[in-house]
This record gives structure tokens, C-alpha cells and sequence, in this order.
């Protein structure tokens, strides 16, 4: 099993990003799928979670600007970052719900 994150960088609060992990090993749409991020000094954090019935889950703090998705045809889980903000900014992970399966991470700043 792999995870590889990828699609971070810097971007200007209210900009957007596209995270995209790349998934080998296991199909994502027979798992339950999952962003986390981890801010400098702070512990990791639940970011949303897209199940295998395509029942969708959203921290409070990303409700209404970001979005979970899946290509079934690529294995590839998305995370769509639009109105972004400072705190936004964190090592963004995606992770196999069911197992303690985690990518290396892509670094998200957002930054003036």
C-alpha cells in the first residue's frame, strides 16, 4: 500500500489548490478515505473524509471551502483548497480510514 501526496505550495489567502494522492496497492473507492493536516507546533487534525457510500464529512474549520473527491479511474483522492487562509497552512496528509495508512505529506502555506 502507498500513499503520495502532491499539489501543494504556496498560494495568497483566497487563492485556491488542487491536493491530489495517488494510491497503489488497494482501490479508493472500496475504502474510506481521508485528509489530515499537522500545522507547525500543533497536533494533526481531521480534515474531511470521503466514505465508500460517497457520504461526505467536513471539519467545521474547512466546511464550505474545501472539497473531497475521488477519480475512481485514476485511484487518485482530491482535495479541492479554494478561499484559503493563513491557518490553512499545514503538511496536509491522506489517509486510509481503516488503516493506519498515511502518505509522506505536501506542504500547504498560504501567504501574502
Amino acid at each position: 500500500v502507498q500513499l503520495v501526496e502532491s499539489g501543494g505550495g504556496l498560494v495568497q489567502p483566497g487563492g485556491s489548490l488542487r491536493l491530489s494522492c495517488a494510491a497503489s496497492g488497494f482501490t479508493v473507492s472500496s475504502s474510506p478515505m481521508g485528509w489530515y493536516r499537522q500545522a507547525p507546533g500543533k497536533p494533526r487534525e481531521w480534515v474531511a473524509t470521503l466514505n465508500t457510500s460517497g457520504r461526505i464529512g467536513y471539519a467545521d474549520s474547512v466546511k464550505g471551502r474545501f472539497t473531497i473527491s475521488r477519480d475512481n479511474a485514476k485511484n487518485t483522492v482530491y482535495l479541492q483548497m479554494n478561499s484559503t487562509k493563513p491557518e490553512d497552512t499545514a503538511i496536509y496528509y491522506c489517509r486510509r480510514m481503516q488503516y493506519d495508512d498515511w502518505g509522506q505529506g505536501t506542504q500547504v502555506t498560504v501567504s501574502s
